[in-house]
């Protein structure tokens, strides 16, 4: 049987010994690589490729929905399940618009991450068992007609990632080795993406990202 390649990542040792040892009893699961901040994870995933990332929502240096967007696209067959202390919807929202399949609750039982893996590696969408089940239901009928995120929609995906970036607070520089491109195209596309949506400052765009939940303030916080 090949196993379901695994990287866990989160900032504290003790839950990564010990969701290491739960996935590698599993006979269908192996751990591949650990990363202990955001940076480490893209890293990893960029360099290892494994099947299904499971990430922290809160980490250091880089923030872990900003992860989920670039693991997605360095590498698209590596899935993502999230880990999160936070039960509101609208963290499951903003999970889910990054790319992540899974989302679990950190108070919840071992089998709802196992399960979460697993149908994150068939390519199918899992929620905690302790969040209502018709959120994402609810998310993928309404984020298409949502009046606030036609504007973002017209984005391109770079230009969304430097939006969420320079919302964050990272400088250009930041932004560019994050991106890995340079400072010069950072900010072309800050000035592109500014002009599409009317903004002329970065306390505009960050008002713009608080109000389409692209970005919210109580996760900077944690």
């Amino acid at each position: 049987m090949k196993k379901i390649r695994i990287m866990i990542a989160d900032d504290h040792a003790i839950v990564r010994d010990g969701l290491r040892q739960l996935l590698n009893g599993q006979p269908d699961m192996e751990v591949a690589a650990e990363a202990e901040d955001g940076q480490e994870a893209l890293k990893k995933v960029k360099s290892l490729h494994p099947d299904v990332t499971l990430l922290d929502i809160a980490m250091p240096r880089l923030s872990g929905l900003e992860v989920i967007a670039l693991i997605r696209e360095a590498s698209p067959e590596t899935q993502v399940v999230v880990l999160s202390m936070h039960a509101k919807e609208t963290y499951v929202q903003q999970v889910l618009a990054s790319g992540a399949l899974g989302y679990v609750l950190k108070a919840s039982p071992s089998t709802d991450i196992l399960e979460a893996i697993r149908s994150a590696h068939r390519g199918e969408y899992f929620l905690s068992s302790r969040l209502k089940a018709e959120v994402i239901g609810q998310y993928l009928k309404a984020r298409p007609a949502a009046t606030s995120l036609r504007g973002y929609d017209l984005l391109t995906e770079r230009e969304q990632q430097v939006f969420r970036l320079v919302a964050q607070g990272h400088s250009t520089n930041r932004i560019a080795d994050i991106l890995c491109v340079s400072a010069k195209t950072v900010d072309k596309h800050r000035t592109a993406l500014m002009n599409k949506l009317g903004i002329h400052d970065r306390m505009e765009l960050l008002k713009y990202a608080i109000k389409i939940g692209v970005v919210d303030p109580d996760l900077w916080e944690d």
